[in-house]
């Protein structure tokens, strides 16, 4: 067994501003329908989930990539962070399978300025 990880931060007014600025260009190239509906629900705090999602599908990239023959195996559409029945994010694969990949675990967190996501793996 061996435990791969990735962490990523990002400012939210970085994806408030892409937000903004292309709209649903930016939301359809990063999220999927699922997480554009979470984070819309969200209300006034939408833009914190925005990027706790941008963050954590950072992370997922960062923690997957040593099992990726390239880096342009996995999109940002192969990874979506969903919430389970207690509310807590999960990550779920589509489209792409990593058959070594044993238990996968997320945590996200934010601030007035920043999210932050790490993944953890575990892999054959």
């Amino acid at each position: 067994m061996k435990v791969l990880c990735g962490t990523d931060i990002i400012e939210i007014s970085r994806i408030k501003e892409s937000i903004e600025k292309s709209g649903k260009t930016f939301l359809d190239i990063i999220y999927t329908p699922d997480e554009i509906e979470y984070c819309e629900s969200k209300k006034m705090s939408k833009y914190y989930h925005y990027a706790g999602r941008f963050a954590a599908k950072e992370a997922v990239y960062k923690a997957v990539s040593p099992l990726l023959k390239n880096k342009f195996d996995i999109s940002w559409h192969n990874s979506q962070v969903i919430n389970d029945e207690n509310g807590n994010p999960t990550i779920e694969f589509l489209d792409i399978k990593f058959d070594r990949i044993k238990s996968i675990d997320i945590s996200i967190s934010h601030c007035k300025e920043c999210a932050v996501a790490t993944v953890v793996a575990i892999i054959e």
